[in-house]
């Protein structure tokens, strides 16, 4: 087995799921997004795990991915996060996924997929209130709930739209926020006013399901706090996933010699260089360069030199007991978290934990 691989800690997950629970109350259900193999966590075992948990929904956003589920299985609901293209149509219907629906095309499409394959396939209305992603105009959404509902062939299963700027607390984006969910809840009341049922209603994301109660409605679509990563102070959620490795290689440096690629790092001291058999080939981002720390026996040391496709190094210091062999944490457990990478990079935790590449194996605990 390969000495660098991922640690999935199944209990923080569980955790993370009962703390959503604890925040929304025993009402809404809750789907668990489970696209982008979750999160890079292992989509098959995270998803059994989420339903385990109190999962009502899980959610994919490629139709491959819920392939991947059904055939593993998997028989809870799945809602597909996206428009269904003419060639995933029949997949669709096969495997039973949920779709989101825009326009009266991806209606009309799905009507003929349903009808031909002789199954009823359940549907979700998207409503662009702000995200400027996917989704119908608020205006719109009456006229496509009555071409759902008059097709036979589908069934109208909830109502849906996606908040832009729901993890920020400046005042601006919180009256943005404030702004969607009016827009989305005017639009469903305009559905019922027109005697249509629009199923489950759903809205909250991460952030909304931290501080924005008035989105948890029918379904809470919780996303990165599940995996243990919220900018947001709130409940404690805990990391899910750990990178760990073995030191393969020891050697002593003097100083004026460089590390690496592009002689980036010069020693100014004599001291000890280890090198770790995990590099940007392995999802380690290249740009975290000389910006980390990794953890061996309880003792944070600097990365040094450019990181390589598939090793980095470290600097342990002149005198030190560490020996070839030992173990090392890249980023979670005991060690500094992804968040904490991501913000050496300026970007996000799910970047990084998305990017840790298949040959990494998961070891799930």
């Amino acid at each position: 087995m390969s000495v660098t691989k991922v640690i999935i800690h199944l209990e923080n997950f569980r955790h993370n799921i009962a703390c959503v629970r604890q925040q929304v109350g025993p009402h809404p259900l809750i789907c668990a997004p489970v696209k982008a193999d979750a999160y890079g966590h292992g989509a098959i075992t995270i998803a059994k795990t989420a339903l385990n948990a109190g999962a009502a929904y899980l959610a994919v956003a490629r139709v491959s991915e819920g392939v991947q589920l059904r055939r593993a299985g998997i028989t809870a609901p799945l809602l597909f996060l996206s428009l269904a293209l003419p060639q995933e149509l029949r997949r669709i219907a096969a495997y039973r996924l949920s779709p989101f629906v825009a326009e009266h095309q991806d209606i009309s499409r799905l009507v003929y997929a349903a009808s031909s394959a002789g199954v009823r396939i359940p549907v979700h209305l998207k409503i662009d209130t702000g995200m400027g992603r996917l989704g119908c105009r608020p205006e719109e959404a009456v006229e496509l709930a009555r071409h759902i509902v008059q097709s036979p062939a589908l069934e109208y299963a909830g109502t849906a739209t996606h908040l832009a700027v729901s993890d920020s607390q400046t005042l601006a984006d919180m009256q943005y926020t404030t702004r969607q969910l009016s827009l989305f809840a005017d639009a469903v009341g305009a559905i019922r006013q027109a005697g249509i049922d629009p199923g489950l209603v759903h809205a909250a994301n991460s952030g909304a399901v931290i501080q924005h109660p008035s989105a948890y409605l029918d379904m809470v679509r919780p996303g990165i706090i599940l995996y243990g990563y919220s900018e947001l102070p709130g409940l404690a959620f805990e990391p899910v996933m750990e990178l760990r490795s073995t030191l393969i290689f020891i050697k002593k440096v003097y100083a004026g010699e460089s590390i690496s690629y592009g002689r980036t790092w010069t020693a100014s001291a004599d001291t000890q260089i280890a090198t770790i058999p995990v590099g940007y080939a392995d999802g380690l981002n290249r740009r975290l360069s000389g910006k980390h720390r990794v953890l061996i026996k309880q003792q944070f040391y600097p990365l040094v030199g450019r990181i390589c496709m598939d090793q980095c190094m470290v600097d342990l210091g002149a005198e030190t007991d560490i020996r070839r062999g030992d173990s090392v944490t890249i980023f979670g457990g005991e060690a500094d978290s992804a968040a904490v990478l991501a913000s050496h990079i300026g970007s996000i935790p799910y970047e990084l934990t998305c990017a840790l590449n298949k040959r990494v194996p998961r070891l799930f605990v």
